[in-house]
């Protein structure tokens, strides 16, 4: 059934506009279609909107809800929790009890501060990297997404020409307002080109205090790593005495319980956990081996936050990761992702249609091109992405919701009549494009 009217999303996005800055509170939000979206309430695989509107959820809420939408368990125990305090300046048992599961499920958490979000757990790696090494640098990879901070907002936007030459990447901001100084803490690198990584790293080795990576490309094209990419990277920092960062925001909880690290295995020096690990609470988490960690132990690098690991946000990820483990829903996820893939690839050559579907299957990305495969941040921008933001508008326009970029996020209650509907869909949606 066909999707008619977004009229009171409207009339509230106008309301939105005279008190928010663009009627949203994230950059992101405004381009929905056919404009900013108000929900009401959500459940499970289902949310819903103010107009009254069903949506098969393939987005998610950007990856959180890894086990669906309002778990009871997860709900409960915030509540209840919730009840004793919501922050008291000091330490409580939950956060003693959350941070020893990490321990024991993640390889390279020996150590581990809480934080709110992957922006500021990120920049938190780096201040150790820096205060370990006693280096400048950061090096990171073109597309990747690490948050919205100024020294990261670069390479994330822009044609070939703005980013110059493969072996010699110009530095192009994703924002007006970025300092320029905050482009000389980086060196850019495009993605899986462990030739080059080598080459950068052998002539920098003395300037570069940490590599940061998404184990996985998810942010753009859900790229996979070219085989021995990771393990080569590992062997480099190993090698020159260089912080091994990975950014599992999307990963983490959703390729494994222990994350890209035990997918892959390969142990980075430090992580960043978000996103799935809270059911939607503002919690993320920098976890790493306890020589690179002790920095903060010894309190040589300052980490601090009112807010940070609040009662609400600890007892969501506690109870998240109670429900994986208890379920263990990787096997089911990885089949249903899959099966939706190879569906959706079907439906594409049935209507004479070239879509690129990659990814591992808990999460992967849609794309038109005639790329066989995306290797790196530069092959996506052969993609043709207005013909994909008419794809994504009328799979919405049916009810199925898919993040604006082409990534498509399993959870844990996805059902296989989910699939087979989204197939159903899709299919319909290609045959009419």
């Amino acid at each position: 059934m066909e999707i008619v009217s977004y009229a009171k999303s409207a009339s509230l996005l106008e309301r939105a506009k005279k008190v928010l800055a663009g009627g949203v509170s994230s950059e992101f939000r405004k381009y929905n279609h056919p404009h900013a979206i108000f929900y009401s309430h959500a459940d499970g695989s289902r949310i819903y909107d103010v107009d009254g509107n069903e949506y098969l959820d393939f987005t998610l809420s950007q990856g959180p809800l890894i086990i669906g939408h309002s778990h009871p368990h997860v709900l409960k125990s915030v509540g209840d929790y919730t009840e004793k305090g919501q922050l008291f300046a000091g330490q409580h048992i939950k956060e003693i009890e959350l941070a020893e599961k990490l321990n024991k499920l993640i390889p390279s958490a020996e150590l581990m501060r809480f934080c709110l979000d992957g922006s500021s757990a990120v920049h938190t790696a780096f201040r150790v990297a820096r205060a370990k090494t006693g280096r400048k640098k950061f090096l990171r990879f073109e597309g990747h997404y690490h948050g919205w901070f100024d020294n990261v907002a670069w390479g994330l936007s822009g044609n070939a020409a703005a980013l110059g030459e493969r072996d010699a990447p110009n530095k192009y901001p994703w924002s007006e307002g970025l300092p320029e100084h905050a482009k000389d803490e980086f060196i850019i690198l495009p993605w899986n080109d462990l030739a080059l990584l080598k080459e950068t790293v052998e002539k920098y080795q003395d300037e570069i205090a940490a590599i940061i990576t998404e184990p996985v490309m998810c942010n753009n094209g859900c790229i996979l790593p070219e085989q021995g990419f990771l393990e080569g990277m590992r062997e480099l920092c190993t090698k020159y005495g260089i912080a091994l960062v990975f950014d599992e925001v999307i990963t983490g909880f959703r390729l494994s319980l222990a994350g890209a690290q035990k997918y892959f295995g390969i142990t980075p020096d430090m992580s960043i956990f978000a996103k799935a690990m809270g059911s939607g609470y503002p919690i993320s988490a920098i976890v790493g081996k306890r020589e690179w960690m002790n920095a903060i132990e010894d309190a040589k690098v300052i980490h601090a936050g009112t807010m940070n690991a609040s009662n609400p946000t600890i007892a969501a990820a506690l109870a998240t990761i109670e429900v994986l483990e208890k379920e263990q829903p990787y096997e089911r996820m990885f089949r249903l992702g899959i099966q939706l893939m190879e569906g959706l690839r079907k439906a594409a050559a049935d209507a004479s249609q070239e879509l690129l579907v990659q990814g591992p299957g808990p999460m992967f990305n849609t794309a038109f091109t005639d790329l066989a495969v995306i290797k790196d941040h530069r092959d996506t921008l052969a993609c043709d992405k207005a013909r994909l933001g008419k794809f994504i508008a009328a799979m919405h326009d049916r009810g199925v919701r898919i993040i604006g970029r082409g990534l498509w996020y399993i959870n844990a209650v996805h059902t296989q009549e989910d699939i087979d509907h989204a197939i159903e869909v899709a299919g319909e949606v290609l045959r009419k494009m």
